[in-house]
């Protein structure tokens, strides 16, 4: 697949807050996303993305399956809510809709210079490069605008897809967590990816 990324900028809104810039992917058609912060409105467009046992099955409990229109505002409102300087919490914006979330969670005390990156994508659009591309993108902005020298991310060891989208994005293998998952009743391994400025 030849995938060019065709422009990406970062600009400050109104309020002086940081948006992530547009990236335009050419492959066989022109697919355009970007990175933006949630809207409540956003809550119908997820909702019939984020539930999918596919997506569910290799994050957090904390994201539930079956996945509601409460569990999207509950999520948005917290998003919007919170603390930007210890967590970003970006909508994937794709043909002007919520399409999926990428986050940035920074760490305290003596790690207080990781962060450490989450992400999920609608199934429509898997397989495009769209994830690869965000969580560069978040990536550069995060070492250009925050103190942080370390992005890291732990993928369950079964979630080859996320595997390969991280290591796309230049991020590098570290070890692997023997049994350190329990999720849908299974022991599982994860692995620790990341990233260094």
């Amino acid at each position: 697949m030849n995938t060019e990324c065709i422009s990406s900028r970062s600009v400050t809104d109104c309020n002086g807050a940081l948006m992530m810039g547009s990236r335009i992917l050419k492959e066989n058609k022109n697919m355009e996303f970007k990175l933006r912060d949630w809207k409540l409105k956003d809550a119908e467009s997820i909702v019939p993305l984020a539930n999918n046992e596919k997506i569910a099955g290799n994050l957090r409990n904390t994201f539930p399956y079956p996945y509601t229109l409460d569990d999207a505002h509950l999520f948005i409102t917290k998003s919007i809510h919170q603390n930007k300087r210890m967590q970003w919490n970006k909508a994937i914006i794709i043909d002007d809709a919520a399409s999926g979330s990428i986050s940035l969670l920074m760490q305290e005390d003596v790690s207080c210079k990781s962060g450490e990156l989450g992400f999920w994508l609608g199934e429509p659009y898997w397989g495009k490069g769209i994830m690869n591309h965000a969580i560069t993108q978040i990536c550069e902005t995060a070492f250009n605008e925050w103190d942080l020298v370390r992005i890291y991310a732990r993928p369950f060891s079964e979630n080859i897809r996320a595997r390969k989208t991280l290591e796309k994005a230049g991020f590098q293998l570290e070890g692997i967590f023997k049994n350190s998952i329990y999720k849908n009743g299974k022991v599982l391994d994860s692995c620790m990816y990341a990233l260094t400025k």
